[in-house]
């Protein structure tokens, strides 16, 4: 059996308001600055003052550290970004840390390590255990429909992810400390049943969606560590046209996004459900269409055709983009594929 013990979690309502009143003090919230405005008056005059997090660099994340105000926990209010930066505070000094996600976007809350950017490049590191994460129904349901929705992203790249396993398995490519584990790869797989049964409630957001996107992600978030710091069952080809198209744009997208239109190209090359997998990210709500992204098809087309040497130069883990031949022809059948998902749909 896999250990898939995952952090306190309470759902809830006035989650914020009462946090004042029992964590320690003074605290520090680490939010982001077009936040603070919906949230500040849950807080009372013992905290230290709002953190805005304008950076996920890793060395300019040092600097920070030493100009925080004396404080005795950090509380993390916002999504991804927030909620990293909230964990490598609490780690670099040695506090309690309680978080608090703002959307179902993407599964930070609930996982050790904190995902930050070194020369363009990200890194997991730092180690934090929160107090409790804590979903309050009200406050996922104020986000924008697109970034709750774009959470599946999280869960249903779980099958490029296996995916890619199982391809550089079967190539004998795969790492010695990660060998393909039938056990785990069934147990993620029963996790993301739970979201593929639940599409429309999270289209939604109702509580029954963000209940079940959130579950899912608690056991997403801690999985890396939970596997011994195997990745392997969680991510693959699906990630890493994100942080190709993140590198090459310089973007900052809505993380489900561009993940999910990696498990849909992913699926694609390795011939496994692609049509399936297309059909619940439109389900879901999620436009993966370049254009709802704030880039072009060219974008895509560049990163696609290059991702053999994005992925080995970055040294990523090995998988289906370490051998395919991708050619502008692949790339324009996405482009009409795609298109054609959406034809007459409105998100």
């Amino acid at each position: 059996m896999q250990n898939s013990a995952g952090f306190t979690t309470i759902f809830g309502r006035n989650l914020i308001g009462e946090l004042p009143n029992f964590v320690h003090r003074p605290y520090l919230v680490v939010t982001m600055d077009d936040l603070w405005d919906l949230f500040a008056q849950n807080f009372d005059d013992n905290h230290a003052g709002p953190y805005f997090v304008h950076t996920i660099d890793g060395d300019e994340l040092k600097d920070e550290v030493a100009k925080l105000p004396e404080c005795r926990c950090i509380i993390g209010l916002g999504g991804g970004q927030a909620l990293d930066v909230a964990k490598y505070f609490a780690w670099s000094l040695g506090l309690p840390l309680f978080q608090v996600p703002t959307s179902m976007s993407v599964n930070a809350a609930f996982g050790h390590r904190t995902g930050l950017r070194f020369s363009g490049n990200v890194r997991y590191i730092a180690w934090a255990v929160p107090e409790a994460v804590y979903v309050d129904f009200d406050v996922i349901q104020q986000a924008p429909p697109v970034v709750n929705r774009s959470g599946i992203c999280e869960i249903l790249c779980y099958h490029t992810a296996h995916a890619d396993w199982r391809y550089a398995t079967e190539r004998g490519q795969c790492e010695d400390k990660w060998p393909y584990d039938q056990a785990l790869v069934d147990e993620a797989q029963g996790v993301m049943a739970t979201v593929m049964d639940a599409l429309d409630d999270i289209r939604e957001v109702n509580e029954r969606g963000i209940r079940t996107l959130m579950t899912a992600n608690r056991w997403g978030g801690a999985a890396f560590h939970n596997a011994g710091w195997n990745p392997r069952h969680i991510e693959g080809a699906d990630h890493f046209l994100f942080y190709a198209l993140e590198y090459n744009t310089g973007v900052k997208f809505i993380h489900g996004q561009p993940v999910c239109l990696g498990i849909y190209v992913g699926s694609l090359l390795h011939d496994d459900r692609a049509q399936e997998m297309l059909d619940a990210i439109v389900r879901a709500g999620v436009d993966i269409r370049p254009g709802a992204m704030g880039i072009t098809w060219d974008d895509v087309s560049h990163a696609l055709v290059n991702m053999r040497d994005f992925v080995r130069q970055a040294g990523l883990w090995y998988g289906i983009y370490h051998e395919a031949q991708i050619d502008e022809a692949f790339a324009a059948q996405v482009r009409v594929n795609v298109e054609a998902a959406y034809e007459g749909l409105s998100l």
